[in-house]
């Protein structure tokens, strides 16, 4: 059953060709495959659920992304174990992703939260976690 289950999340990006390549390589890493292709924009699937990037037009692109205003914060994906974290870390700053709250890494969100907080192209912050012990 899928009531309730996110259906899609659709986000508008400053540079699609960036995001295209940034969150491509992070969903496939996350077993979302390829899902709809066209001139502004790009999915990929996992399951019920597709996440949908399409290039904002130049007329919305004089203010920038900003997670601290009103609107979307972050997005937090499900990581298999702590290993999952700690290798996919190591892939991350491997393609010069900035990794966030590093002093606090991996435990940024408590003792009991072990996950890895990084930025997309946009500034937008993402989270990998893992399940807890």
């Amino acid at each position: 059953m899928t009531k309730g289950l996110l259906h899609h999340i659709e986000l508008y990006v400053s540079n699609l060709e960036q995001s295209v390549m940034f969150w491509g390589w992070l969903l496939e890493e996350l077993g979302y495959e390829p899902f709809q292709k066209w001139d502004g924009g790009q999915s990929w699937k996992l399951e019920n659920t597709y996440i949908v990037f399409v290039q904002a037009e130049e007329r919305f692109l004089d203010i920038a992304y900003h997670r601290c205003r009103v609107g979307l914060n972050h997005l937090a994906f499900h990581a298999t174990s702590r290993e999952h974290v700690d290798n996919m870390t190591k892939k991350l700053e491997e393609r010069g992703v900035k990794i966030l709250y590093k002093k606090q890494h991996p435990f940024a969100g408590g003792q009991q939260h072990y996950a890895v907080y990084f930025e997309d192209p946009d500034r937008m912050k993402v989270e990998l976690v893992a399940p807890e012990l």
